[in-house]
């Protein structure tokens, strides 16, 4: 056990105190003197709590979650099933379980459910290519059930994380080329078609997403992305503050707990998906850089530890991680500078929140646990209760 925990990646942990380091001070600088005073510390044992999931995860042997992937992604999908039913309603999404005074957001938990299954399954092929009707489309469902589920409840920005995770365990697990281009130029076409129908045929897509299938909730996230013309000051709002305060930040900063519009409180709830804007205006150009080259680094030696693991379990589960990340950056940053539209994903590491904080690190413990475990002679799995 003490040769295990010598290994664990140094620089991975310094990383991950440093974002922690982040996500307090932002955190206190939109939150001090007001109603939601003391969130800072909230965080704090959020992270505690994260940090012995870390460690725990870590020392955990990953390929035993492998094998059990089948139980535990049942065992999430019927979460996601409880949520429909008995879920509350927050920001506009049904997807929160309540017990007592503690609550949580069981889509955050189901991106390392879905990474465990899938990587469970692509590595029963024995690294032989995917077929399309055989792997593809058995795999594609397998995402598609939890992305069917968390998108009835409004939840859009976890559920198109499912596809992300997705397409990155795919690309990595041999898909052919040609399936990969068809696949991308159906999206792609997909994509172009909607923004274009939406911006030229506005009111009918939006008649139709309201009254016809029941999502008038995403009008509010769409309009401001790309008809900001057309929407509301109410649902324009909160981007619109936020990119303000991201310009006014300059090269560096306004300075700690100086920034004009997140010290006015212009910006609804920036505590959570909305933090980007306060290191953006009150540490600049410079220190949102310096946030980013940090996920870099994350994400870098996460790579490495995937192209040095022996398991072929290892590489899935630390590629389907690095995509969950990268989405979740990408989609929350472009949101607030006009590139994305707001989904309401949290900044992994940063934003407030118990969940996204606690899955996060866990994800992590998974990623050293390939590190601890998958140098070790390769242990063939049990034949596969999933057929395909």
């Amino acid at each position: 056990m003490l040769q295990r925990v010598k290994k664990i990646d140094g620089v991975i942990v310094v990383v991950l105190l440093m974002l922690m380091a982040v996500s307090i001070l932002s955190i206190y600088s939109v939150t001090h003197g007001r109603d939601e005073d003391g969130m800072h510390l909230q965080m704090i044992r959020w992270y505690g709590l994260g940090f012995v999931a870390f460690f725990g995860l870590s020392l955990f042997d990953y390929r035993l979650l492998v094998k059990l992937a089948l139980y535990i992604y049942l065992g999430g999908v019927g979460i996601l099933v409880l949520v429909s039913l008995f879920g509350t309603v927050k920001y506009g999404a049904k997807g929160w379980l309540s017990v007592g005074s503690f609550s949580f957001q069981p889509a955050e938990l189901f991106k390392l459910v879905l990474i465990l299954a899938l990587a469970s399954l692509l590595v029963r092929k024995n690294k032989s290519q995917l077929l399309f009707w055989r792997d593809i489309v058995p795999l594609s469902l397998v995402a598609l059930l939890p992305f069917a589920v968390v998108i009835s409840q409004n939840d859009l920005g976890n559920a198109l994380s499912y596809m992300v995770i997705l397409v990155g365990l795919l690309w990595i697990g041999r898909i052919k080329w040609t399936h990969a281009l068809i696949g991308l130029m159906i999206a792609g076409v997909a994509l172009l078609g909607f923004i274009y129908s939406y911006i030229h045929y506005h009111e009918q897509v939006t008649d139709f997403m309201s009254t016809t299938i029941g999502r008038e909730h995403f009008i509010k996230r769409f309009d401001p992305w790309l008809v900001p013309e057309l929407a509301s000051s109410d649902d324009s709002y909160q981007t619109r503050n936020a990119k303000i305060a991201i310009a006014s930040g300059g090269m560096s900063g306004e300075g700690y707990l100086q920034g004009g519009s997140v010290q006015s409180n212009k910006i609804p709830v920036i505590y959570s998906d909305a933090i980007f804007a306060q290191i953006a205006e009150e540490f600049g150009f410079i220190g949102a850089s310096l946030l980013l080259l940090l996920f870099f680094i994350l994400i870098h030696r996460m790579i490495l530890i995937a192209l040095e693991c022996k398991d072929r379990a290892g590489p899935f589960l630390i590629i389907g991680i690095v995509a969950m990340l990268l989405y979740q950056i990408l989609e929350n940053i472009g949101a607030y500078i006009g590139l994305m539209p707001l989904t309401g994903i949290t900044l992994p590491f940063i934003s407030y929140g118990g969940t996204s904080v606690v899955i996060n690190m866990a994800s992590m413990g998974i990623a050293m646990s390939v590190l601890l475990y998958g140098q070790d002679v390769e242990d063939e799995l049990p034949a596969p209760a999933l057929h395909f």
